[in-house]
């Protein structure tokens, strides 16, 4: 069983930074790809980018140049540097593993809690 906890998150205004972390636990041996989705109200989740455990990533149009998205291998977390925030970014954010091999083999698609992003002034 994985387990992911994020952090991070909260109200910014249009313009500023947030940077969220999430951090998996259990019997992991490596996460192969990791990354964040976001939901906003009335709306569909999508993913915002991705990252494999080699370092590729990917990014939605919406968020490049501005967002970035890293991982410590060392200790199962991926992060989301948030830059240069509109309103449109505000909504709940999701980290989640896509594959990860764990003690009883591969598994797949486990999710964070989810984390509320407003941006606002």
């Amino acid at each position: 069983q994985v387990q992911l906890v994020q952090s991070g998150g909260g109200l910014v205004q249009p313009g500023g930074s947030l940077r969220l972390s999430c951090a998996g636990s259990g019997s992991i041996f490596i996460i192969n790809v990791m990354g964040w989705y976001r939901q906003a109200p009335g709306k569909q989740r999508e993913l915002v980018a991705g990252i494999t455990s080699s370092g590729s990533t990917n990014y939605a149009d919406s968020v490049k140049g501005r967002f970035t998205i890293s991982r410590d291998n060392a200790k199962n977390t991926v992060y989301l540097q948030m830059n240069s925030l509109k309103p449109e970014d505000t909504a709940v954010y999701y980290c989640n593993i896509q594959e990860v091999v764990t003690k009883d083999g591969y598994e797949y698609d486990y999710w964070g809690q989810g984390t509320q992003v407003t941006v606002s002034s």
